[in-house]
């Protein structure tokens, strides 16, 4: 039987469709979460239980002296464990991406260095130190720009700025955001970068020895112009001209050759404008969220399964379906306490709607970006045409209500 490793961060929405495709193909799994180190022992849990997934290097200590057999590949899960899962590749000889290549492009600043130097098209940008005072946006820059924290996915601190005072109000906000949530904020600082007009696209696809298979090409209908940019709508197949979609596939593996990428799933982030393709960022991950489920009709099994199966060197499908398909990753309409939602059997009931699945618990403190991570839950859809799926998407979605009790804004909190 073939073993594989996961990381399985604790609040991750992707641990049981992970864990169901390795129950499928009949794979032993070695799980290996991000526990709090001091709780995990009083719960009787093993060492490798709660292992440090945001310190790659103190982490992969720690399993050395854990793992007991050898596995036969390694995924992380999700965003906070693909810098371990590197190095455990490396240092258990396993196929997989170089960690130099996975840092590079998790961090904003060194992927945008990366396309700099390698002539990709990337908008001006700089580097503003913890330390440095706001004072006025480094040249050439000129308004809007988006100030971004370094190494945070999901919108999560990023801020666009029209003004100087929009400016220093979103440099003093990412700053909190950054350093609440990533432990070196004070050595990394933010990078400013000039805003890209135009309409976003997502690529979901897997390398196998630095050749780029395209899964999907994802339109997000909804203009994402700020300044916050929650993202709602993934619509596949991309309405794109097909030549756009080749020149966005080829600037994908140019970016990922650039990198060192060369094995495992990949997705990709990126602007279309009359000037071109401009990537916004690429990572050694699968799309987050539930968002994966959309795809499972296309391709004949769960990207879970099919992202195990190439790990494990097992046969791959080729596309299934044609079919359109979408999801709503249901938008957070203001920070408060979650305690329910109605409506879900009229959502439930919309043509075009294959699931709903709610997925903030009562209770639960929730936020939308720049502040938070997550969303309400997730809607899918499947129609003949991509219209007709983002129609269904918007509709299910109207009949959806929201009961959250608030509370003070967290911007008023730091005031």
């Amino acid at each position: 039987m073939k073993r594989v490793l996961l990381l399985l961060p604790v609040a991750s929405y992707r641990n049981e469709d992970f864990l169901a495709a390795a129950m499928r193909l009949d794979v032993e799994v070695i799980s290996v979460a991000n526990h709090c180190h001091q709780l995990a022992p009083e719960w009787g849990m093993s060492p490798i239980q709660s292992v440090p997934f945001d310190q790659p290097v103190r982490a992969l200590k720690q399993l050395q002296s854990a793992l007991g057999r050898r596995p036969d590949a390694v995924l992380a899960v999700d965003d906070s464990g693909v810098e371990l899962a590197a190095l455990l590749c490396e240092y258990l000889y396993l196929p997989g991406n170089p960690p130099e290549a996975v840092r590079q492009t998790r961090d904003k600043l060194a992927f945008r260095n990366l396309q700099r130097r390698g002539g990709l098209r990337c908008p001006e940008f700089f580097h503003l130190l913890g330390y440095e005072p706001v004072l006025a946006l480094a040249p050439p820059l000129r308004f809007p720009v988006v100030v971004k924290a370094r190494r945070l996915s999901a919108s999560r601190g990023v801020v666009r700025a029209d003004t100087a005072q929009a400016y220093a109000q979103a440099v003093h906000w990412v700053r909190g955001i950054q350093a609440s949530a990533d432990r070196d904020a004070a050595d990394l600082g933010l990078i400013v970068e000039r805003f890209i007009p135009g309409s976003e696209h997502t690529l979901e696809g897997l390398l196998q020895d630095g050749q780029l298979r395209v899964l999907a090409l994802i339109d997000k209908p909804d203009p994402l112009d700020g300044p916050y940019f929650e993202e709602t709508l993934y619509i596949t197949p991309s309405r794109l001209p097909a030549q756009t979609q080749d020149e966005i596939a080829q600037a994908v593996l140019r970016a990922c050759a650039l990198a060192g990428l060369d094995n495992g799933p990949v997705h990709a982030e990126m602007r279309v404008n009359a000037q071109g393709v401009w990537l916004l960022e690429i990572a050694a991950r699968s799309i987050g969220g539930l968002c994966g489920r959309m795809l499972q009709h296309a391709l004949g099994m769960s990207l879970e399964e099919l992202i195990l199966r190439q790990a494990l060197r097992l046969p791959l499908p080729g596309a299934n379906s044609r079919e359109a398909s979408g999801v709503m990753m249901i938008p957070i309409p203001r920070q408060g306490m979650f305690l329910g939602a109605r409506g879900l059997e009229r959502a439930q009931a919309v043509a075009g709607i294959s699931g709903i699945q709610i997925t903030a618990n009562p209770g639960q403190l929730i936020a939308p970006p720049p502040d938070g991570a997550s969303y309400l839950g997730f809607i899918f859809a499947r129609g003949a045409a991509p219209v007709a799926v983002e129609a269904s998407l918007r509709e299910a979605h109207a009949k959806l209500e929201f009961d959250i009790q608030a509370a003070q804004p967290l911007s008023a909190a730091r005031a």
